[in-house]
């Protein structure tokens, strides 16, 4: 958090640590808790920063039905409650690609995907980096969630430190899952 604070104070921006576990999106008075306090801080302009509280959530950790597992579904699950329009996750490679890119250097990225299905989920081989949980099948159930919610997501390479700002100039980077628009 020192980090995290430091880097936003350079900027003028204030941040605020939030963490969760599995109780506090399954309880509906917790869930509701939670939404609020992410609505007044970012009223507030105030940045939240969340993580799972794993001092707590031990057994979600070792369990292999857990609610969050890894950074991807928490932050598709905190951009659900936020409302958000748009859900932006960080690989260490540049989006989904038609094959493994670290083993196959003629790899094409996908640029955009309609509706995540088994064949999009067959392309998501194996678990990913040394330093990951579970790899470009958790960034696409994290995708997927948000979808459904119409929430647009992409999924591009964190190392590009242009990236952010590329997707918010409406540059196309990495790969662009579209939002269930709901009629």
């Amino acid at each position: 958090m020192f980090l995290y604070d430091t880097f936003f104070s350079n900027c003028d921006k204030t941040v605020a640590q939030i963490l969760l576990n599995a109780d506090d999106i399954e309880q509906e008075e917790k869930k509701e808790n939670l939404t609020n306090t992410f609505n007044a801080l970012l009223e507030m302009g105030i940045i939240p920063v969340v993580n799972e509280n794993d001092s707590v959530s031990y057994t979600e950790i070792e369990s292999a039905g857990r609610l969050f597992g890894d950074n991807d579904m928490l932050c598709a699950i905190v951009a659900v409650l936020c409302k958000a329009s748009k859900l932006v996750i960080f690989s260490d490679i540049d989006g989904l690609h038609d094959n493994d890119p670290r083993r196959y250097p003629n790899a094409k990225r996908i640029e955009c995907i309609g509706n995540i299905n088994e064949q999009v989920y067959a392309t998501a081989k194996g678990a990913g980096s040394r330093r990951g949980t579970g790899g470009m099948k958790t960034r696409l159930q994290a995708a997927h969630l948000a979808t459904a919610r119409e929430i647009d997501t992409i999924i591009t390479n964190g190392s590009h430190p242009d990236a952010p700002y590329d997707i918010a100039n409406g540059l196309h980077v990495g790969t662009f899952f579209a939002g269930k628009r709901h009629t």
